[in-house]
C-alpha cells in the first residue's frame, strides 16, 4: 500500500473547501467576501451550496478564496 504523500509546506492540505467557506461567512459575512472576491456567487442569493458549485468549476475564483483565507488564518 502506498502511503500518501505530505505537504508539510502547504497550509491548504487536508482544508475542504466547504470548511473554508464556512471559516470566510462567519469572519466576513457575504458582503464582505463579495468586496473581497469579486464573484457573483457572494453577491446574489449566496450560499455555501451555491458557492461550492461555482468554486468547483473556476480555478481563478477558487484561487482568489483560497488566498483571503490565507490571508485571515
Amino acid at each position: 500500500m502506498e502511503e500518501k504523500q505530505q505537504q508539510p509546506n502547504n497550509p491548504l492540505h487536508g482544508v475542504k473547501f466547504v470548511d473554508i467557506l464556512e471559516f470566510l461567512v462567519t469572519n466576513y459575512g457575504w458582503k464582505e467576501m463579495s468586496l473581497q472576491v469579486d464573484i457573483n456567487c457572494f453577491k446574489k442569493d449566496p450560499s455555501i451550496e451555491s458557492s461550492l458549485k461555482f468554486l468547483r468549476r473556476t480555478p481563478w475564483a477558487r484561487e482568489k478564496v483560497a488566498q483571503l483565507y490565507l490571508q485571515s488564518i
